[in-house]
């Protein structure tokens, strides 16, 4: 079996350089604004319903929902989850849909049908399999798990719209391009296309 790779903050670092070295404009991107600081998130459960409730709104507006949940749930594990009644959920600013997928996903790691720490040893391929698997995981939600919580070197987020705007902004693109042209962009930047994408999120966050 293939052994998993992981970003670890020097080879974070090379491969910043690396790419800054292939793509004039990420060298622009890091001369302007410096290199971003590789965050993550601790594989598990509380990150991947975090990174489900960030689907479609601004991470200020997920980051809110998720702190009123925890203020409920006290620790944030599948069993607090599902303790919860709808009123609960909607006082925190989790919509219907969203509290259905989070209870999809917490009874998937209650039962068993979701073992998180598994993820953690297979490929990118057979965690986005395992994942979209279940109702309200795309991916877009793997793939930013994959990137965020298990560090995966080489994700590159099409459906990701921060990605899309920087890379239609920077590359002289049209206002959002289309995946065939972001893919064949991705190309270039293989084996670090998750570096790629944080130095496109690190424009996108820090504008002119």
């Amino acid at each position: 079996m293939k052994s998993v790779q992981r970003l670890t903050q020097r080879r974070f670092s090379e491969a910043v350089r690396e790419l800054a070295h292939r793509d004039s404009d990420i060298k622009a991107i890091v001369e302007r604004i410096g290199a971003p600081k590789p965050i993550y998130r601790q594989p598990g459960f509380a990150s991947l319903a975090y990174i489900i409730l960030e689907q479609q709104v601004s991470l200020a507006s997920a980051k809110s929902t998720f702190e009123k949940l925890t203020l409920q749930t006290g620790p944030f594990t599948p069993t607090a989850l599902l303790d919860l009644d709808d009123e609960n959920l909607r006082s925190a600013g989790v919509s219907r849909q969203k509290a259905r997928y989070l209870r999809v996903l917490a009874r998937a790691v209650c039962d068993g049908t979701l073992f998180l720490e598994e993820l953690e040893r297979q490929s990118d391929e057979q965690v986005r399999a395992e994942l979209t698997a279940l109702t309200g995981i795309g991916d877009w939600t793997a793939d930013v798990y994959l990137l965020m919580a298990l560090r995966r070197p080489d994700l590159w987020p099409v459906g990701d719209l921060a990605l899309v705007k920087a890379v239609g902004e920077i590359k002289g693109l049209s206002p959002r391009p289309d995946p065939s042209q972001l893919n064949s962009l991705g190309e270039s930047y293989r084996p670090y296309r998750s570096v790629a994408t944080r130095l496109y999120w690190h424009h996108y966050l820090n504008p002119e």
